[in-house]
């Protein structure tokens, strides 16, 4: 688990991710003082029961949802928010947030 300055850092940029868009684990730790993208994993796997982060806003580098217990209510959620996702389940480049 990530240093608790660390996590402050990771779950302030989370916040700030705007409603359809996304962005990825190591955009966020590239922002950090010296998170991981793991890091950012393991920051995003702990979020405290309550909170109101859009933690579905994070994927993988690869543009498509992790494998994880959470994915397919992540899924939803984003397609709520007017997220597509093209024929191999990736979220389009230009939806990546920052610009």
């Amino acid at each position: 688990m990530p240093r608790p300055e660390l996590l402050e850092q990771i779950y302030t940029i989370v916040d700030q991710i705007p409603a359809g868009r996304v962005t990825t684990y190591g955009r966020i730790a590239a922002m950090t003082e010296g998170a991981t993208p793991r890091m950012v994993g393991s920051a995003m796997r702990h979020l405290p029961d309550g909170h109101q982060l859009p933690w579905h806003r994070v994927i993988a580098a690869s543009l498509k949802l992790a494998d994880h217990g959470g994915a397919a209510r992540q899924h939803q959620k984003l397609r709520d928010e007017g997220v597509a996702f093209d024929a191999k389940g990736r979220v389009p480049a230009h939806l990546v947030w920052p610009d």
